[in-house]
């Protein structure tokens, strides 16, 4: 490596909110002759740990003030950030001026996504708003051709590695890898405050949209072993997959992740008060869910739905696991486990099955908490609000002769809940709440109706049944039925009531067909494509 792509650490400035490991680091630089400077709170723990450390009023000649909102906003440490050691007329001005050359930055940032996270009003928030550090953090990352900069304390300890390896300097590499992580702390900090202060008065959509967080984990790979992948964090908080715990199996995959995102938030969908609710998606679908009065039971209803398909699945549920519960989850292979709670009676179960995922989440999701959903295009983002649309039975409306019975209605809701997390074209056969029958991902409704249909038979040969559940089932379309064919499918496999949005031009044909089946049908006048 060339002295060139060498630069020299002889001062440091150090100022932290999180001071996780700042004694060690900091004596560690110290006892390799680096100078150091610091502010406020920091500067006091420096000194309590018995180091050396100047403080930055010595050098900008005025004192912190208005609460120590200013302190460093100063050209005599912006400079010292920002000199080129490689310019002559750089090096004058920082002579002429008394301003000291900084080598290396350490800041990290006041804990604004923490302070948002924990609900603080308005004002709280913003007085957690970081100033002087970001343009700290940007001014030493553009001059990282002779400046380093840490915006986490842990990348001190490559600084360390790179100055005994290097006679007290570091390495272009490791000053440009580490610019690149300020740039994209501060861009994710800027994105946090963003998200808090637009609700206040931007909606429903944003001028610009932001978004950022920390890498939570660096998976394997992503679909596919070609692809490149990892899981960060966002500003949203509740319950769910990236802040579960997991106490057992092997790293997640991205699939794994994805796929118990999508069984998580089904679940959700239920009360646990009021029922217990079991999902097993497969592929980012529902191939059984149901309700029960234990998990046990529910996880067995929602099985029977779709027995050969929930082999590898990921099953969900929106209360703790209990001993009977997870001893049926280990009769088969499932990739993942996830739900608020487990038992210890249950998770000694699960043990046994070392390749089995388990996270525990602290709770259910808010099904209508919003937040966005993202998705990529070429040289775009579409940005959409999460749907946490619900229709509660005072929402539907009757356009049949025969109205549902009280046990039809329960199952149309039932349905309506479920097929909002099919992937579309949607449709669900659902009995006594469970799902019978699940048709996902058709090129048209008419065909998405006959594969639930077929489902259901299947499931009826593997259970030993004597008829398919779709026998007197409801049925769910996530949008309006574009001909009465679908419906007349529906009919033929054994449906007493629909539940669809309506919509269509030809809603008078298909409510018709409907009235000569002795079909009851309901509108929703709200759709859930989910693609």
């Amino acid at each position: 490596m060339s002295d060139a792509a060498l630069a020299p650490i002889r001062r440091a400035l150090i100022s932290v909110s999180d001071k996780s490991g700042l004694a060690d680091r900091a004596r560690a630089l110290a006892e390799l002759g680096v100078e150091l400077i610091s502010t406020g709170g920091t500067l006091q723990a420096l000194r309590d740990a018995g180091l050396a450390a100047r403080d930055v009023a010595d050098i900008t000649d005025y004192p912190e003030m208005m609460d120590g909102r200013v302190k460093t906003l100063h050209p005599r440490v912006h400079g010292g950030l920002l000199a080129r050691r490689d310019r002559s007329d750089d090096l004058d001005a920082m002579a002429r001026h008394g301003i000291p050359a900084i080598d290396l930055l350490v800041v990290n940032l006041y804990p604004f996504e923490e302070t948002a996270a924990s609900g603080a009003e308005i004002g709280a928030c913003i007085e957690k708003i970081d100033v002087g550090g970001p343009a700290m953090i940007r001014a030493a990352a553009k001059n990282h051709a002779h400046v380093a900069v840490c915006v986490d304390l842990r990348d001190v300890d490559k600084v360390l590695e790179a100055l005994a390896e290097h006679e007290g300097a570091t390495p272009l590499a490791l000053r440009r890898h580490l610019a690149a992580k300020a740039f994209a702390r501060t861009a994710a900090y800027d994105a946090a405050i963003a998200a808090r202060l637009t609700p206040e008065v931007e909606r429903p959509a944003r001028s610009w949209f932001t978004q950022g967080g920390p890498r939570i984990d660096q998976l394997r790979y992503g679909e596919n072993p070609h692809q490149e992948a990892a899981l960060y964090a966002t500003s949203e908080t509740g319950p769910g997959v990236a802040s579960a715990r997991q106490v057992q199996g092997k790293p997640l995959s991205f699939n794994n992740i994805a796929d118990a995102d999508a069984a998580f938030e089904l679940v959700s969908e239920f009360d646990p008060d009021s029922e217990a609710a079991c999902a097993i998606i497969k592929h980012a679908n529902p191939c059984g869910a149901a309700i029960a009065e234990t998990p046990a039971k529910a996880y067995e209803r929602a099985f029977d739905a779709d027995p050969v398909s929930a082999f590898g699945g990921i099953a969900a549920f929106n209360r703790p696991l209990d001993a009977e519960t997870a001893d049926a989850i280990t009769k088969i292979f499932t990739e993942v486990v996830i739900a608020p709670e487990a038992d210890p009676a249950a998770l000694d179960i699960l043990s046994a099955k070392k390749n089995v995922r388990v996270l525990l989440t602290g709770g259910v999701a808010d099904p209508g908490r919003g937040g966005w959903s993202l998705k990529s295009v070429a040289g775009g983002l579409l940005v959409q609000e999460r749907d946490f649309g619900h229709v509660r039975e005072a929402d539907l409306k009757i356009v049949t002769k025969r109205a549902p019975d009280e046990d039809e209605l329960a199952d149309l809701i039932f349905a309506w809940r479920i097929v909002k997390h099919v992937k579309s074209n949607a449709i669900v056969f659902a009995k006594d709440g469970s799902t019978a029958g699940v048709g996902m991902g058709q090129t048209s409704r008419v065909e998405a109706v006959r594969l639930a249909a077929r489902k259901a038979e299947d499931a009826a040969r593997e259970n030993k049944w004597d008829a398919p559940r779709t026998q007197g089932a409801a049925l769910a379309s996530d949008a309006f039925f574009p001909f009465a064919d679908g419906l007349i499918e529906a009919v033929e496999a054994g449906a007493r009531c629909v539940i669809q949005p309506g919509g269509s031009m030809r809603d008078e044909e298909v409510i018709a067909a409907a009235d000569d089946a002795g079909v009851a049908m309901v509108f929703t006048g709200m759709r859930h494509f989910r693609h």
